[in-house]
């Protein structure tokens, strides 16, 4: 009998404190729902600035909260932390190098990416991703071809190269956008070994060109070396086809976007150990080397440069020059490439252009675009503010 008492006292105290958890936890309730509303409504203020209409937004925010709790319970240098930066949730629209409809896949969040193997040709490849040179964050699938990058949440920058070394001869692959294009920075580009894969891993930053030993072309158009950012191409986001041609006899970088050439990146790049390179910091995000080619420098090769030069917009050179069937398909397995690429953005397929080749000002082997961008960079004395916005993004700058 005397333990009822007791028992009562402790019932009344359990029940006062389970009242106190009960309405703590309700505060706690509504203040998480006060910070999801806010949330929700800095996002549609974010994707409304873009001017593009986005319905669902449920995966985007799950990808932020994860990114805030992960964050909140590591344990990160004062360096790393200060670096660290919101990222768009906007996707780059309508730069897709086919008709397929990309954003009818988006409305079921960004992990969703749509089956659509346009430009994906080529069976034989150089080279793959490297499994084993990557940073973590990075998945390797489609026999190594494709990179999918933060596959649950996204709290720095992931990146991975290529298994050969690109030494020697003419190197020609394209990296197909295969996920929604969009947060701080995705990019492809070239670096030597000496680059650090890790270096930003709890960073939002542009990994590709940070150093003296890469070169990085974000989605943005915004081309990065030693650090220094300038405007070389137009923005690029899903079912974007980007190409780069690595001459290492003249030791020039060139850029291809959906098959148009952009212009010359980097030049001396001769007797350099350079690897092709990815790097993204968006949550969900995929990309995938849909060809990979090598071939040497020979006397071939710059005859194959110079027909396409004669014949820039001809949809097939080979068959337009009445060539021998064996040679034609020799030369469409072991330079297709070269027919393949324009060399001036934005000219229009024209079929008399194949039957009636106009000649050139004078000869040049550099590049199948060298005569839309020059190969010496400008000298500082320029007047770059006053030059054509086009003009200035199709120079090379770095040396």
């Amino acid at each position: 009998m005397r333990g009822t008492p007791i028992s009562g006292a402790g019932s009344s105290g359990c029940t006062s404190s389970m009242l106190r958890r009960g309405r703590s936890g309700r505060a706690r309730h509504l203040a998480w729902s006060e910070m999801r509303h806010e949330m929700d409504a800095v996002t549609e203020m974010s994707i409304s600035t873009e001017g593009e209409e986005w319905e669902s937004q449920t995966t985007q925010i799950s990808d932020v909260e994860s990114e805030v709790d992960h964050l909140a319970t590591s344990q990160m240098g004062s360096e790393q932390a200060e670096a660290v930066a919101p990222s768009s949730l906007a996707p780059v629209l309508g730069e897709s190098f086919c008709q397929c409809a990309w954003g009818d896949e988006l409305n079921v969040g960004f992990g969703i990416s749509a089956e659509c193997h346009c430009g994906e040709d080529d069976d034989d490849f150089d080279w793959v991703w490297d499994e084993r040179v990557k940073s973590s964050g990075v998945f390797l699938s489609c026999d190594d071809r494709k990179v999918s990058f933060h596959s649950d949440y996204s709290c720095g920058t992931a990146a991975i190269r290529g298994t050969r070394e690109l030494a020697e001869g003419q190197h020609f692959w394209e990296v197909k956008m295969t996920s929604p294009v969009y947060g701080t920075d995705m990019m492809v580009g070239i670096g030597t070994a000496e680059v650090n894969l890790e270096k930003f891993k709890y960073n939002f930053g542009s990994l590709l060109g940070h150093d003296e030993d890469s070169w990085g072309l974000s989605y943005t158009g915004l081309l990065q070396h030693k650090g220094e950012k300038v405007n070389f191409s137009s923005r690029f986001g899903q079912g974007s086809i980007i190409g780069l041609h690595l001459d290492t006899w003249h030791g020039t970088l060139t850029i291809y976007k959906n098959r148009r050439c952009v212009g010359v990146a980097a030049t001396r790049l001769q007797n350099k150990k350079l690897y092709p390179m990815l790097c993204s910091t968006a949550a969900k995000s995929s990309m995938k080397v849909i060809r990979a080619c090598y071939t040497p420098t020979s006397l071939q090769y710059l005859c194959c440069t110079r027909l396409r030069q004669i014949l820039p917009t001809c949809p097939d050179v080979l068959t337009a020059l009445e060539l021998p069937p064996g040679l034609i398909t020799l030369l469409r397995r072991q330079l297709g490439w070269v027919f393949s690429i324009t060399r001036a953005e934005g000219d229009a397929v024209n079929l008399s252009a194949c039957d009636s080749p106009r000649p050139l000002p004078e000869p040049c082997f550099e590049s199948p675009c060298c005569l839309a961008s020059p190969l010496t960079p400008p000298s500082s004395s320029d007047d770059e503010s006053s030059e054509p916005e086009d003009y200035q993004s199709k120079r090379c700058r770095w040396t």
